[in-house]
C-alpha cells in the first residue's frame, strides 16, 4: 500500500517506520528540508523495546514529490489541519482515503470540507513517540492499540483493508463501529496527562509519582466523562482511574507528552482540541468543567508568555542590529 503520513513528527515517524519495515511504500512528510535531508542521508534511527536500528525511509516536504497515495494518515497538529491538507491535495486521487489519527476532536469535519466526507476515516492511536533528533526517534509501538472506523459506523471492506495492512505491520489495529466513542476514549487519556505535564514540565515517571497531580487528573477526566455521557457518547470506560492507568501503559518513565514536547520547542499546543473540547461540550450540555477550564487557562498563559518572550527577543534583535 502507498501511504503518506502528513505531519511526520515523533508519532508519525514511529508509525511510518513500522509500516516501512513491513514493506509498504510509506512517505514521511514534514515541512523541514533539514529533517528530510537527514532522513534521506542517514535513515531514521529508531530506539524502542527491541533496541536501536536504522531504517531507510522515504521523506519529502511537498506532496507533488510523493504523488497520489492510497492512504493519507493525517498527524499534523490540530490547529494546522486545514492548511496542511489544502497544501497536500496532490496526494489525493480518485480512490484515496484520508485517515486522521490526531489528538482531540473535530479534525474529521475539517478534512471533510477539503477532500469530501466520503473519503474520510477516523481513528485514534495509543502509539507513542519522542523526537531525539532530526532523524532520530524513541518509539512506543509494541502493545499500543489503534482503532479506526467509518464516520457513519459502517464496517466496510476499505476500512478493514487499512486495518489488515496495519496489523500485518505490527500496529495492533481494530475496526470499530463506534469511532466517536473511541475518539472520546482517547481524549480521556489526553485529558489525564497532557495539560498537567505541560504546566509542570514533568515526565511520565515524575507525574505518576505525585499524588496531588493524580487527583487533579482524575477530576479532569471525571468532568470529561460526564460531558461525553451528557452528549450521548458511548464510552468504553466510566472510571477516571482507567484513563489514568491506560495513559502510561507501555511507556518509559522518561516519556514526555506531545503537549510538553510542543511547549519545550516553544510552539503552541493542541489544548483547544483536547481539554478545550471538554469545556465546549460541557457548555453545550450544561455540565460544569472547572478543572478543564483551569487547565486550558494555564496552558494559554504559558503560550502567551512564550509569545511575549519571542516578541521581546525580536525587538532586542532589531535594536541591536539597527
Amino acid at each position: 500500500m502507498k501511504i503518506a503520513i502528513l505531519g511526520a513528527g515523533a508519532l508519525g515517524c514511529a508509525i511510518g517506520a513500522t509500516l516501512t519495515e513491513a514493506g509498504h511504500e510509506t512517505w514521511l512528510m514534514v515541512r523541514s528540508p533539514d529533517r528530510v535531508n537527514a532522513m534521506r542521508n542517514e535513515g531514521l534511527r529508531v530506539d524502542d523495546a527491541q533496541g536501536t536500528r536504522c531504517i531507510q525511509v522515504r521523506a519529502a516536504t511537498r506532496a507533488a514529490e510523493v504523488g497520489v497515495a492510497e492512504l493519507v494518515i493525517v498527524l499534523v497538529k490540530s490547529f494546522e489541519t486545514d492548511a496542511a491538507m489544502r497544501g497536500a491535495v496532490d496526494l489525493v486521487g480518485p480512490d484515496t482515503l484520508v485517515l486522521s489519527l490526531q489528538n482531540g476532536l473535530g479534525h474529521e469535519d475539517i478534512l471533510a470540507d477539503i477532500v469530501g466526507r466520503e473519503r474520510v476515516l477516523a481513528g485514534k492511536t495509543y502509539v507513542g513517540g519522542v523526537m531525539r533528533g532530526p532523524a532520530h526517534i524513541q518509539s512506543g509501538v509494541v502493545g499500543k492499540a489503534t482503532y479506526i472506523g467509518e464516520l457513519d459506523g459502517r464496517l466496510t471492506p476499505r476500512v478493514q483493508a487499512v486495518a489488515d495492512a496495519f496489523n500485518t505491520a505490527g500496529l495492533a489495529t481494530t475496526v470499530t463501529d463506534n469511532i466517536v466513542g473511541t475518539m472520546w476514549d482517547k481524549l480521556l487519556v489526553n485529558v489525564a496527562t497532557g495539560a498537567l505535564t505541560g504546566i509542570t514540565r514533568l515526565t511520565y515517571g515524575q507525574l505518576y509519582d505525585e499524588p496531588l497531580l493524580k487527583a487533579t487528573s482524575l477530576a479532569a477526566v471525571a468532568e470529561a466523562i460526564a460531558a461525553a455521557q451528557a452528549a450521548g457518547v458511548k464510552l468504553s470506560m466510566s472510571d477516571p482511574e482507567q484513563a489514568w492507568t491506560l495513559a502510561a501503559e507501555g511507556l518509559p518513565a522518561a516519556f514526555k507528552t506531545s503537549m510538553l514536547q510542543s511547549l519545550e520547542k516553544g510552539t503552541i499546543t493542541e489544548i483547544d482540541f483536547i481539554n478545550g473540547s471538554v469545556v465546549r461540550c460541557g457548555q453545550r450540555y450544561g455540565v460544569p468543567t472547572p478543572v478543564n477550564a483551569t487547565l486550558v487557562a494555564c496552558i494559554k498563559g504559558i503560550e502567551r508568555s512564550m509569545a511575549d518572550q519571542r516578541a521581546d527577543q525580536q525587538r532586542q534583535h532589531k535594536e541591536t542590529t539597527a
